[in-house]
């Protein structure tokens, strides 16, 4: 501050990651945006939340506290499914853990507002996000309200942030009282009195949802159809006491120009030195050679929550400003010719779904991809084809791998550039192997969790096969498998066991379903329908069947073989245990 001449901060922000000033990291972006707009951000990276002199280092900013939990919920970051503790934090110093709370954006905010007891406090990042509204808390098993009413903050800038914070920013500074600030897409904010919103989505109150999990699920089916800047309207949710949450529609996606001004601003590329000593921020290292080249996901998976974060409209950086900063990389020191990836949610995903989108906005009553893609649905990779050979052809660049996710099914629809696309895909930007999230094969559990039929990926892992041989190469799929997830009995986990058997394939690591805030899986965890259709769906809750359903992928670990046998058994599938070549499991034997 005194080297620049400032007397006072604008705004603190105060974040639970510690401080990297890369694109890839939420507080970079938010930080770098406002100074680019006029504005003195102070940042306080992991503040000691024991201690409440710790969020006072910059006292009390012109404008207002901003309040990040970081790039991961606090809670996935600190647990697994299984809810223990991980032993490492990638977004700390050194990896150490402890260094942010649980529930940060809660603590955080309630940790200010002691001190500052009228300074505004807005919330932001994929925790606050979603939980912008009432939602399932996996870790206690009840749920929550809305992060405003236990955080203490005013606000809430939900989704990607980059245009609501402006407008909040510009507002404050115009000298608006954060309570008036009610008319800003992307936000939600806490209100005595709503007869001020036009034309609102008035969801179950919230002691009627604590009742009723029926009741979350016919609130979170009506989210779903207001999650659109276009179309959407504005959702009022009531709590006891004559308090009401209400959340603005989201923020309109980037243009092109947005994007790569977002991505053009001066970022440092790296950790804050303060870290030397502890070998810095292990997060960076995936990200730092790696090109975000897309935002938005028309995939709209069950189990991912991109739709109540970035939305199903797809944004795209230009070609030129991709490649400017890859020639930033490559001018790195430590550059060692190999760009990691060069994607985003989905990789080859480089434009909306139909013109539609940028007029109206997403469907509200279909998917784009599934159960069966839509007739509207523009599949095209001559785009993104045309970036990777620019970015191939860069001086310095030997590699440029494609990390990101395919969505497979989306390369089978291009009629024209799909085959050329996947060939490219096998001759250039895979080192052995390229992992896709097929995530299951029983076409029941597929269908609910929004991903295309078993028949499709076996299509692309043939296709695949051919590129690869045509390239002279041996390299394999591998598949990303998910197991216990809604709708997947032990009789589609005894189905997706013979597909690894028939495959030859030994998972090490297989994903467990995590009830995470603000997915349709999530919803149906908890209340046993999908939110969409008000249609029973089946869970698997207890830990034992879960440990069976995970087991059964992995029935060549023979720590294994007591849950498969009984997993089998349970399922009427006696005939796999035995010694057969079908057999996933021989018989216990006999002492």
């Amino acid at each position: 501050m005194e080297g620049r001449g400032w007397n006072a901060v604008d705004f603190v922000y105060v974040c639970g990651d510690a401080y990297v000033d890369h694109p890839s990291f939420g507080h970079a972006i938010i930080t770098r945006l406002l100074e680019a707009n006029g504005y003195h951000v102070g940042i306080i990276a992991q503040p000691d939340w024991r201690d409440p002199a710790s969020v006072c280092e910059f006292g009390e900013p012109r404008l207002g506290f901003l309040v990040s939990a970081g790039n991961m919920d606090s809670m996935v970051n600190h647990f697994t499914v299984a809810k223990k503790r991980r032993s490492a934090d990638a977004y700390s110093p050194g990896g150490k853990m402890g260094l942010r709370p649980d529930r940060a954006c809660v603590v955080y905010g309630n940790l200010i507002r002691r001190t500052y007891k009228h300074a505004p406090i807005i919330l932001g990042g994929i925790e606050a996000s979603l939980r912008r509204l009432a939602h399932y808390d996996y870790w206690s098993d009840s749920l929550k309200r809305s992060v405003l009413l236990d955080s203490g903050a005013d606000m809430v800038s939900y989704g990607m942030g980059e245009k609501s914070i402006v407008a909040i920013a510009d507002a404050l500074a115009a000298g608006l009282s954060v309570r008036d600030l009610t008319f800003i897409p992307g936000t939600a904010y806490r209100a005595r009195s709503v007869e001020h919103v036009w034309e609102p989505v008035v969801l179950p109150a919230f002691e009627a949802m604590q009742a009723d999990k029926l009741e979350y699920a016919r609130s979170f089916g009506m989210q779903l159809k207001n999650l659109d800047p276009f179309s959407g309207h504005p959702l009022v949710e009531e709590y006891p006491h004559g308090v009401f949450v209400v959340a603005n529609p989201p923020a309109e996606p980037l243009t092109t120009e947005e994007f790569d001004a977002v991505y053009d601003l001066p970022y440092e590329r790296t950790w804050h030195p303060r870290y030397e000593a502890a070998g810095g921020v292990p997060a960076l290292a995936e990200v730092r050679f790696s090109l975000t080249s897309n935002r938005g996901c028309m995939g709209d998976c069950a189990f991912c929550a991109l739709n109540f974060h970035q939305g199903r409209i797809v944004q795209a950086r230009s070609h030129e400003s991709i490649l400017a900063e890859a020639q930033i990389m490559c001018d790195d020191p430590e550059f060692k010719g190999y760009i990691h990836d060069v994607g985003g949610p989905t990789a080859n995903f480089r434009h909306p779904a139909c013109e539609k989108q940028l007029k109206s906005g997403a469907c509200t009553h279909k998917r784009c991809l599934s159960p069966e893609p839509c007739k509207q649905l523009r599949a095209d990779h001559a785009d993104y084809l045309q970036l990777l050979r620019k970015l191939r052809a860069l001086p310095n660049v030997k590699k440029v791998f494609v990390r990101s996710g395919i969505r497979f099914d989306y390369a089978l629809l291009d009629q024209k550039h799909g085959r050329e696309f996947i060939r490219e895909l096998a001759a250039h930007h895979v080192s052995g192997q390229l992992r896709v999230a097929p995530e299951h094969v029983s076409d029941a559990v597929l269908r609910v969790m929004g991903k295309p039929p078993r028949t499709v990926y076996d299509r692309f892992v043939d296709e695949f096969e051919r590129a690869c041989q045509k390239a002279g190469k041996e390299q394999y799929l591998v598949p990303y498998l998910m197991s216990s997830h809604p709708s997947s009995t032990l009789r589609e986990a005894v189905e997706l066991a013979e597909y690894c058997r028939d495959l030859g394939f030994n998972p090490e690591q297989v994903q467990d379903f995590y009830p995470t805030p603000s997915t349709v899986s999530t919803c149906m965890y908890f209340t046993g329908v999908d939110p969409r259709t008000m249609q029973p769906v089946y869970v698997a809750k207890s830990p034992h069947e879960k440990a069976m359903q995970r087991a059964l992928i992995q029935y060549r670990n023979p720590k294994n073989a007591d849950l498969v046998r009984e997993a089998l058994r349970r399922a009427g599938r006696e005939d796999l245990i035995g010694y057969d070549k079908r057999c996933l499991v021989k018989p216990r034997k006999r002492r």
